[in-house]
């Protein structure tokens, strides 16, 4: 428990750091793997009604919600590295300087 309790401060810090970057990739990585069950779940079985397309979708999220702890790690280890790439791409900050303008 304490485990997941240091991840989620480190989230959370992670989110006031980097701001909407953080949020970005984790809900990139969260569509990624959802989309990814429903299509590896499609491929072994072809509903026939909408109940059943229904169905996949609700057990493509519940299996991406197991991978939780997985996602949060690697949005942790991707987001510093989206954050540079994104600033050498447009030569612009990524994140908003948290001190203010220096006077």
């Amino acid at each position: 428990m304490r485990v997941i309790l240091g991840v989620l401060k480190t989230l959370k810090r992670l989110l006031v750091e980097y701001g909407i970057v953080a949020l970005l990739v984790y809900i990139t990585i969260f569509l990624l793997v959802w989309l990814s069950f429903w299509a590896a779940i499609r491929l072994g079985w072809e509903p026939t009604t909408v109940v059943e397309n229904a169905g996949i979708w609700f057990v493509a999220y519940l299996a991406t919600k197991v991978t939780l702890p997985l996602r949060m790690i690697a949005t942790l280890a991707l987001t510093p590295l989206i954050a540079k790439l994104y600033e050498r791409i447009t030569r612009r900050p990524a994140v908003a300087d948290a001190k203010g303008p220096e006077t």
